[in-house]
């Protein structure tokens, strides 16, 4: 357990860098160094810690699950967001739109990434085979579950901010005003909407309708029997 959880921290440390970091490195390369001039576009992960979001809530959520159900079924926390003006972009609509698609996109990639280490396994020998099984389908898993929440259509969520960029003006400005309540409607959408009935239950779909067939389909591309 303590190993696995151990697993789990490293993994999300590593997808969330690069997560953030590739929102800097788009918004660079579109036309607002605003996240480079401030030294955000960084694999350094204490660049990245939000105390509140990074630290605080994750370890109250977890400590709270071990010590009542003995298991951790959800978590939820957030980094320190990377800086984008986007005045500055070359496109200010779309640009902030390709912004927002690089750290999920970084997280898919990162989870293929992954399924090509597992060749290594042909490397070496008893237990060690399983142990690095083990660790790339957590690491796949961290990424793409990182990658899928980030993409739920909700201001400031990367998603929310792609359905802005979609939608007609008069429309994508009252959307983006959702941003205030955010955080309120992905904490009702993760832990009030699955107790009131499983059916509600936004990341339990996610997981099986865009997680699982990703993970699978991330295989199938790096080469591996599924």
């Amino acid at each position: 357990m303590i190993a696995e959880i151990l697993a789990s921290v490293l993994a999300a440390v590593i997808a969330i860098t690069l997560h953030e970091a590739a929102h800097g490195y788009a918004a660079d390369a579109l036309g607002d160094p605003t996240a480079r001039l401030l030294g955000r576009i960084s694999l350094n992960p204490l660049r990245h810690v939000d105390p509140v979001g990074t630290l605080l809530v994750p370890g109250i959520l977890l400590v709270s699950q071990l010590l009542t159900i003995g298991r951790v079924e959800a978590m939820f926390g957030w980094a320190r967001p990377v800086p984008v003006d986007i005045r500055r972009l070359y496109n200010p609509r779309w640009g902030m739109m390709w912004v927002a698609l690089a750290g999920p996109a970084m997280n898919v990639l990162l989870a293929f990434i992954a399924a090509l280490a597992a060749h290594l396994a042909g490397l070496l020998d008893g237990d060690w085979v399983a142990l690095l099984y083990r660790s790339v389908a957590l690491f796949m898993l961290v990424n793409l579950v990182l990658a899928s929440f980030n993409m739920l259509p909700i201001p400031p969520l990367d998603g929310g901010r792609v359905v802005t960029a979609l939608l007609p003006y008069a429309l994508a400005r009252p959307y983006a005003g959702l941003e205030r309540y955010g955080l309120f409607i992905v904490l009702g959408l993760l832990f009030v909407l699955p107790r009131i009935s499983p059916e509600l239950d936004v990341m339990g779909w996610a997981l099986r309708h865009v997680v699982a067939p990703v993970f699978s389909l991330l295989l199938r591309a790096a080469g591996h029997p599924v």
